[in-house]
C-alpha cells in the first residue's frame, strides 16, 4: 500500500513527507493505522547527528492507532483494537525479560538498532529501495507494521494523543520516578528538565507522595509550566543551581535528583545537588558520543547511587494499562501535558517550536 510518511535522509536536513511503499505484516506482525505521534526530541537527535542511524528511515517512537490487520501466527491482538505503541518491545522469554527488565530485551534490541524487522527486513520502501524503521516502531506514517510485542492494547476511552504520550513520555518520566528510584513519601525530589518527560517526573513524583519538588530548566516559560505540574519549586539553570537547591533542602540536598535532558554538564550539575546517601537518576538520552565526569572520590565518600533509566524501567504490558487507568481516574492529568497539535505536514514546524522552548509536548495528529 501506498502511504504519507515523514522521512530523515541525511544529518542537518529537515524531515520529508514523502509517499512510500508500506508492504503487509509478516508472521507475528500487524498493521496499524496511526492516529496521533508525539514529538519528542529523540527523534530530532537524527537531525543534529547525536542518534546514529541508517538511513533513509521513518522516525517517530511515541505514538497510538488502531490495529487494522493481523499477519499470521497473531494471538495477542485483534482488528479493532486501539494500542499504544511500545518502543521496546520484549521477547518474554531471554535472559533480561525474565531478569526483570524487558526493555533490554536481547531478542528486539538488536532488530530495533538496526532498523529493521526481527527477520532482518524492512516493511518500507521507495522506488524498491528499503526505507528503515526507527525505534521499532516509525509512526511518522499514516500506517506501521510493528511486531504485535510493540502494541499494548488501551481501554477506547484513552485520547489517541494520550495513549501516544504514554508511549514514551509519561512512562520514561513517571517510570523513572517509580520503577527506577523507587521515591518513596516525603521525599525531596528534583528534576533538570521541564520537558515531557521531565513534566512526566514531576508528576510521578507527587504521585509517589514526594514533599518538595524542585524543577530546574533554563527556560523562564518552562518553569511556569512546571509548576502547573506540581513542582513546589522552580529554579532557573546556573552554575550554582546547587547551592539554591541546597537551602530549600535543609542544607542536605535531594534524596532523589532526575536529569532528563541527556546534557552531560547537567548531569554533572545535577549530581552536586544529591544530598549525601542520595540517588542520581539519568533518564535524558545523551549523544551517542560523549562522554560525563562523575567523580569517584565523592561518589564513594557520599555513598551515592547513580541509576540509569531506559524507558521507566518499564513493564510495558503492565505499566501502560495503569497509567492509563490513573488518567482516567484523574490521578494524572496528561492532558495539561499536550500543548498543540499539529498535521503531519508541519513535522518541521512543531519541531522548531519544541527547539524554542515553549512546549510542553505537541502531538502529530492523523
Amino acid at each position: 500500500m501506498k502511504i504519507k510518511a515523514a522521512v530523515f535522509n541525511e544529518v542537518g536536513e529537515p524531515f520529508q513527507i514523502e509517499t512510500l511503499d508500506l508492504e503487509a505484516p509478516h508472521a507475528g506482525e500487524v498493521l496499524v493505522k496511526v492516529e496521533a505521534a508525539g514529538v519528542c526530541r529523540s527523534d530530532y537527535q537524527l537531525i543534529t547527528g547525536a542518534i546514529h542511524h541508517h538511513k533513509p528511515v521513518v522516525p517517530g517512537h511515541e505514538g497510538a492507532g488502531t490495529v487494522v490487520e493481523i499477519g499470521e501466527g497473531v494471538t495477542r491482538l485483534k482488528k479493532g483494537d486501539f494500542v499504544a505503541l511500545n518502543w521496546a518491545p520484549n521477547c518474554g522469554t531471554c535472559f533480561y525479560c525474565l531478569d526483570g527488565h524487558p526493555s533490554l530485551c536481547s531478542t528486539f534490541t538488536p532488530s530495533i538498532w538496526s532498523g529493521n524487522m526481527l527477520d532482518g527486513t524492512t516493511r518500507f520502501s521507495k522506488n524498491g529501495e528499503q526505507v528503515f524503521h526507527f525505534s521499532a516502531i516509525s509512526c511518522f506514517a499514516e500506517y506501521v507494521v510493528v511486531a504485535q510485542e510493540a502494541c499494548i492494547p488501551l481501554s477506547k476511552k484513552v485520547p489517541a494523543p494520550v495513549a501516544a504520550l504514554i508511549g514514551c513520555a509519561v512512562t520514561t518520566g513517571v517510570g523513572a520516578v517509580i520503577n527506577t528510584a523507587g521515591v518513596k513519601p516525603g521525599a525531596n525530589v528534583v528534576v533538570f528538565g521541564a520537558g515531557g518527560v521531565g513534566l512526566s517526573s514531576i508528576m510521578g513524583a507527587n504521585l509517589a507522595g514526594a514533599n518538595r519538588i524542585i524543577a530546574v530548566d533554563v527556560n523562564d516559560t518552562k518553569m511556569e509550566i512546571a509548576k502547573t505540574f506540581g513542582a513546589t519549586d522552580t529554579l532557573l539553570t546556573s552554575p550554582d543551581v546547587h547551592k539554591a537547591i541546597r537551602e530549600i533542602t535543609d542544607g542536605r540536598g535531594a534524596d532523589y535528583v532526575f536529569e532528563a535532558i541527556g546534557i552531560p554538564a547537567v548531569q554533572e550539575q545535577a549530581l552536586k545537588a544529591v544530598r549525601p546517601g542520595g540517588t542520581l537518576v539519568l533518564e535524558g538520552l545523551s549523544p551517542m558520543d560523549s562522554a560525563t565526569n562523575l567523580p569517584g572520590a565523592i561518589i564513594t565518600r557520599r555513598e551515592l547511587t547513580i541509576k540509569g533509566s531506559y524507558y521507566g524501567s518499564a513493564n510495558t504490558a503492565h505499566d501502560f494499562p495503569l497509567f492509563a487507568d490513573l488518567y482516567l481516574n484523574n490521578k494524572l492529568d496528561l492532558d495539561r501535558l499536550i500543548t498543540k497539535t499539529y498535521p503531519l505536514e508541519d513535522i518541521n514546524k512543531a519541531y522548531d517550536e519544541l527547539i524554542e522552548g515553549k512546549i510542553a509536548r505537541s502531538i502529530i495528529v492523523f
